[in-house]
């Protein structure tokens, strides 16, 4: 019991240690903080097998069943109206033969289908605009800017988003009536806009509220104004956002038909309203009817998909920081 054996002792006791240190759990299970993971369930593996290949052939068949009614419309609108009243629209393939412009030449001959496709333009576009620049404006101003009851003022712009289009019809009409430009194109546009501002400016305000506010500041620091401020700083980081407002907008004011039906008279009717109008004839003028119908769903489809990526962009923003 000398210092030789203290020595001893306390080199056995420094010395590795293997297999012999203690282990949390029982059985064969993994050591606690090896990093080992746990084997996946059965159920795992077979979602992770099928997320390959079958999962991509479900989800290709679901979008050809989505397409199918687009596709039967094309089709139909390259066929004459006997072949459509003969059989349908599959027989194409059969038959290819079938297949011609000439319902296309029809409907650029008809006036009516053709001036209702220039005012469906002639409202979409001020309408979007008008909500896109208003509605950015004013969601910069809730956002940012203080003046003298912004929370009420943004509650009230909230509370008209439950307000219904059936409500302001009749007011809307005579308030219209009133001041002469019932039945003209600006008042479609300008109910359109009325109507658009709420989610406009809800959306954007929120959009607007993430961005950092060291940014405006140093922006400020700099010698911007708040003109400048949102021209240069706010607009480019909300791109996402507007694009989708602007993609959201577009397609509302373009199907819309109810608005239309009240307040547009034959001059000013959109493509929505002259198909309606079609569709009281369908025995006799389906040569229009068709290529019309798929004309006036084409053009929003080529709209949203040109701004596609904005538009995923602007819904997503904001889920993930």
């Amino acid at each position: 019991m000398s210092a030789d054996a203290t020595a001893t002792g306390g080199a056995a006791v420094s010395g590795p240690q293997t297999g012999t240190g203690p282990r949390t759990g029982t059985g064969p299970g993994p050591v606690a903080g090896s990093g080992a993971r746990p084997r996946p369930g059965l159920g795992a593996r077979l979602a992770a097998r099928a997320g390959g290949g079958v999962l991509r052939i479900f989800l290709l068949v679901v979008a050809l069943f989505w397409l199918l009614p687009t596709i039967g419309l094309l089709l139909s609108s390259l066929r004459t109206p006997s072949d459509i009243s003969a059989s349908g629209w599959w027989k194409v393939f059969t038959s290819p033969s079938q297949l011609t412009v000439a319902n296309y030449r029809t409907l650029l001959d008809n006036h009516a289908v053709t001036d209702s496709l220039w005012n469906t333009a002639l409202i979409t576009v001020p309408a979007t605009l008008l909500v896109v620049v208003i509605g950015s404006l004013a969601g910069y101003a809730f956002a940012w800017m203080d003046f003298p009851g912004r929370d009420w003022w943004f509650l009230a712009v909230v509370a008209m988003l439950v307000v219904p289009v059936q409500v302001a019809l009749v007011p809307v009409a005579k308030l219209f009536g009133d001041i002469g430009i019932f039945g003209d194109i600006s008042g479609v546009v300008l109910f359109h806009t009325a109507f658009g501002l709420p989610f406009a400016i809800f959306l954007l305000r929120n959009f607007f509220a993430e961005i950092p506010r060291e940014l405006l500041e140093a922006a400020r620091l700099d010698g911007a104004g708040e003109l400048r401020l949102f021209l240069r700083v706010v607009m480019p980081l909300g791109g996402p956002a507007i694009a989708s407002l602007g993609i959201f907008q577009f397609l509302w004011v373009w199907n819309d038909m109810l608005v239309a039906l009240i307040f547009a008279n034959s001059d000013s009717q959109p493509i929505t309203v002259a198909l309606q109008q079609q569709v009281r004839q369908f025995g006799d003028n389906i040569d229009i009817l068709a290529p019309g119908a798929f004309v006036s769903m084409v053009i929003p489809l080529a709209v949203f998909f040109a701004f596609q990526r904005q538009f995923v962009s602007g819904v997503m923003a904001g889920a993930v920081k």
